[in-house]
């Protein structure tokens, strides 16, 4: 039909105009990386200083960012260097640093980059700079002012003076000073100036003014460093003591006495720790005895020996300056099952070493909750327990036993002679009752009720004269 045909072909048009507006709009979305902020192209940073140099670029997909200095690529290897996700960050600015960099910003699109110049500002030179452009001699403008002898700038980067690394290592020694007028550095090793060429065998050294680079570490290196800086105000000097570990590739030795014997109260916080000296990165691993019967406990455990052990969740392992490694196996809130051996195992490719110390939980000293009844019982003695219950019961008995004994017996009509005017008998009390009955009258005198025996005992009396005498008494009471 007409009608169908004319539909159908507007179906496939409109099809056709969706499928490249779609297309469109996915290449509209991708694009190539570009600047998303304006940057300062030139930046100064102070010597010793952090500069962070960002690199705010975006992009579909997002760019791949790379950063170079004069032409080098910037990698994990620069200790001082770090790139960040959109920024490059330098630590403890040197002299050196101080040239072109540039951050590369590159997706399957398009590239960009964004350069920067960095210069090195020494505070010590740029105060001392006018009086050295006029004259080279003693009376110059600069030194007519104050004079202001040496002094460290960064002391907090000097604190750790003692310094171990492995052979085939590097290290910095810095000496970062100011003054007025510019003071002079000069390196010794074990109180002899330190030659630029002087390394050690096989060894590199290299000053860059307040800072000393020894690379490629061997033992000749071994020794004192001390950095002596002067102007014509003073002197300062301070001493590195340097210390190259030879390679000895052997397994790992535990040193010092750790880990110890320790003894904890229960809930409490304790910890073991374990130094080992390895020439590389050793594998430090605390393991516990599963104690006999307790094997189920454990989803696995391993076999040493005649004993078996579950392996424990293992921290961070620290280095130390002197050339060891450090690991500590914290335990809080103390139980007892946490009580038994444990052994501190240090392993690398050559070998391993274990040491074992024990673990005390002192018992629990605080009482274990009571039940309320057992709680209240032991509030009270005994005796008041059981005796304030009897002496109610007491009282109450001796109320109502007054009570009866002081109750009135009810009065009757005269009634014959019988020996007992108090109380009528049995027999009486029914005769009584079926007169009342007879003649109908419910409320003609008063209740009477019959006499009820409560005791009957006999009495034996003998007499003097020989004759024996018993009698009997009857009590009752109405």
């Amino acid at each position: 039909m007409p009608v169908s045909a004319d539909i159908k072909g507007q179906l496939q048009i409109s099809k056709h105009f969706l499928k490249t507006s779609i297309r469109f709009s996915i290449l509209d979305c991708q694009s190539p990386p570009r600047v998303s902020e304006r940057v300062n192209h030139r930046q100064s940073v102070r010597l010793g200083r952090t500069v962070k140099l960002p690199c705010p670029v975006e992009g579909d997909p997002p760019p791949l960012i790379m950063w170079t200095k004069d032409g080098r690529n910037i990698h994990s290897g620069w200790t001082r260097f770090r790139v960040l996700q959109h920024a490059l960050r330098i630590k403890e600015v040197e002299t050196d640093d101080a040239g072109t960099y540039i951050c590369k910003a590159t997706n399957g699109f398009g590239s960009v980059n964004i350069n920067y110049t960095i210069i090195v500002i020494d505070d010590s030179s740029s105060r001392n700079g006018a009086g050295t452009a006029t004259s080279d001699s003693e009376h110059t403008p600069e030194l007519a002012g104050k004079l202001v002898r040496p002094r460290f700038t960064q002391p907090a980067k000097m604190r750790k003076r003692v310094i171990a690394r492995p052979v085939g290592s590097s290290v910095r020694l810095k000496c970062t000073a100011s003054g007025n007028p510019r003071p002079d550095i000069v390196w010794l090793k074990d109180n002899r100036p330190l030659m630029d060429e002087e390394g050690g065998t096989g060894g590199e050294g290299k000053k860059k003014r307040w800072t000393l680079s020894l690379k490629n570490l061997t033992p000749e290196h071994s020794g004192k460093y001390t950095c002596h800086v002067s102007n014509r105000a003073g002197e300062i000097n301070a001493t590195y003591k340097v210390e190259v570990i030879q390679r000895t590739n052997s397994k790992p030795i535990l040193t010092g006495t750790h880990p110890v014997n320790t003894t904890v109260d229960y809930g409490g916080t304790t910890s073991f720790q374990c130094k080992v000296r390895s020439d590389v990165k050793p594998v430090i691993q605390w393991l516990k005895r599963v104690e006999p019967g307790d094997e189920n406990k454990f989803n696995s455990t391993i076999e040493v020996g005649d004993h078996r052990f579950v392996v424990l969740p293992t921290g961070e392992v620290w280095s130390r300056p002197d050339g060891s490694y450090l690991n500590k196996l914290l335990i809080t809130r103390a139980k007892e099952e946490d009580a038994g051996m444990y052994i501190c195992l240090g392993a690398n490719t050559m070998g391993y070493s274990f040491r074992s110390a024990y673990l005390t939980v002192l018992p629990d000293r605080k009482p274990q909750p009571n039940t309320i009844p057992t709680a209240t019982s032991s509030s009270l003695p005994w005796p008041v327990i059981i005796g304030i219950p009897a002496g109610v019961a007491f009282i109450l008995g001796t109320a109502l036993l007054w009570f009866c004994q002081s109750k009135p017996c009810p009065t009757v009509p005269p009634q014959p002679a019988n020996g007992d005017k108090d109380c009528l008998s049995y027999e009486d009390y029914i005769a009584h009752q079926q007169l009342l009955l007879s003649q109908g009258g419910t409320g003609l005198a008063p209740k009477v009720y019959p006499k009820i025996y409560t005791d009957i005992h006999t009495h034996t009396h003998s007499h003097v004269d020989g004759k024996v005498h018993q009698h009997q008494h009857i009590h009752y009471q109405c």
